[in-house]
């Protein structure tokens, strides 16, 4: 297969990240692609200078991360044509230079890091502002919010205080 054959997963051992890899895996025959698995590694520049770096420990956890998703993502059904890479580096910058010629890169909505109020994580914010092809962002159910604010201010107050009482609004007026 050529590299315009490829979707390309970002990998991080989250939930949305297993599940990217399994819809990838669905898609990837109708763009006639394979599918293959990105993990990046990085060391924290914040510990550079006061630790001296262990770079066979990051590349070794990563590498048992990408493994475990394998394995939660396919069990023993792994797709035949499956590629996979560890890539040291910022996943942000790895994953939209995997990008290039890719039929689609596949990354989850959020990782294991990040804060709970973002509704996209920093990667997949990246990735979406920056990849060289189509870029689809995975949702898993534990990914929702009970409660979504659409608009702040007063405006959103009368939009509460109407569904409260019985009225209706419609979402494309927001």
């Amino acid at each position: 297969m050529d590299a315009e054959g490829k979707v390309v997963v970002g990998v991080d051992g989250s939930d949305s990240s297993v599940e990217a890899l399994r819809l990838a895996a669905r898609l990837a025959p109708g763009l006639g692609a394979h599918v293959h698995a990105v993990a990046c590694w990085h060391f924290p520049e914040m510990y550079a200078g006061y630790i001296p770096p262990d770079f066979e420990a990051f590349e070794a956890s990563a590498a048992k991360v990408l493994a475990e998703s394998l394995e939660k993502a396919y069990g023993p059904d792994v797709p035949e044509t499956l590629t996979s890479e560890l890539v040291r580096g910022p996943a942000p910058a790895t994953l939209v230079e995997a990008s290039a010629g890719a039929a689609m890169l596949v990354v989850g909505r959020r990782g294991h890091g990040g804060f709970m109020g973002l509704h996209l994580g920093s990667v997949s914010t990246a990735c979406v502002a920056h990849a060289e092809c189509p870029v689809l962002v995975v949702h898993t159910k534990d990914d929702h919010h009970r409660t979504h604010h659409f608009r702040r201010g007063a405006a959103s107050k009368d939009a509460n205080q109407g569904m409260a009482h019985g009225t209706t609004t419609d979402a494309a007026t927001r």
